[in-house]
């Protein structure tokens, strides 16, 4: 087995089956979905985090799912704003919506919650259903705006996951995600492609993108030199940061999944990473890029 392989973890946002993400190739989503699943297990891939499957769509994953499920499961879990027993009793239905008795991880998604009125019931809560059984680890979505070491200091979850890449190396460059990992907390990196904007052509970035621009063609330029192409330089970046347990990939179909595998296995390019990190504010923060 590939060890980067088994560092490689697969969100479902982009292909939740029963959303609104169409037939690829006149595939039925449903063919894409299981073929998904099943290259992912086959390859070896550790995680997958299924938080962008909600209701319907969780039954529907959980009945393509190939089992014995081969991969750790992670969930998200609800806002706290109608209390604990709720936010219990929709961990409890997703788990069983998705045919499994347990998983490994329950990830609050949004930092704030925890401050809010609701949030230190719903953070003790999630606490008593690791010790239970339900997961193995509680853990917390963070951005570099939400304060993240203070926040892992303070909460002590098992698990963070954070967007870091190649173009955003704001938590790498400044050691936080080392301190964090340096507390014995499970770092998972994500947006690693940082909303595609790697492999967007520079003439067709929006005019809110526009600061990025040579930052962008800085990158583009030496990865070239480098002799790799932008996805392997990402994957590679990513899957060889000391800081990160499990790098989280979104695809939207098997041959995406295939492409991401292949670049995976691959030896990581020779690149000076450092220099191709971008600092545009609206670029790093893909909430932005509309509004902007």
């Amino acid at each position: 087995m590939n060890p980067l392989l088994s560092k490689l973890g697969l969100g479902s946002a982009q292909f939740v089956p029963g959303g609104s993400t169409p037939a690829r190739g006149g595939r039925a989503p449903e063919v894409e979905v299981r073929d998904i699943l099943t290259i992912a297990g086959r390859a070896g891939l550790g995680v997958f985090d299924v938080s962008g499957a909600h209701g319907r769509s969780e039954i529907l994953l959980g009945d393509l799912m190939p089992r014995p499920v081969p991969f750790r499961l992670t969930l998200n879990s609800v806002r706290p704003d109608r209390g604990p027993d709720y936010v219990e009793a929709e961990a409890r239905a997703s788990l069983a919506r998705m045919g499994v008795e347990r998983a490994d991880a329950i990830v609050v998604p949004l930092a704030a919650d925890l401050f809010s009125t609701h949030g230190a019931a719903m953070w003790t809560r999630l606490l008593q259903m690791r010790d239970h059984g339900l997961f193995a680890k509680v853990g917390v979505a963070l951005h570099a705006t939400d304060d993240p070491v203070g926040v892992s200091r303070r909460f002590k979850p098992d698990l963070i996951q954070a967007p870091a890449s190649l173009l955003d190396q704001r938590m790498l460059a400044d050691g936080t995600l080392e301190r964090i990992a340096g507390m014995g907390i499970e770092v998972q990196m994500r947006s690693i492609f940082l909303n595609g904007l790697l492999f967007l052509p520079l003439d067709r970035l929006p005019n809110s993108l526009k600061g990025a621009s040579s930052g962008l063609s800085r990158a583009r330029r030496m990865i070239a030199e480098g002799r790799s192409d932008p996805l392997q330089a990402a994957l590679g970046f990513a899957l060889s940061r000391p800081e990160a347990s499990a790098v989280l990939v979104n695809v939207a179909s098997a041959a995406e999944l295939s492409a991401v595998i292949a670049a995976a296995a691959s030896p990581p390019p020779d690149l000076d990473w450092d220099e191709m990190a971008i600092d545009d504010p609206t670029a790093l923060d893909p909430q932005r890029w509309a509004a902007a």
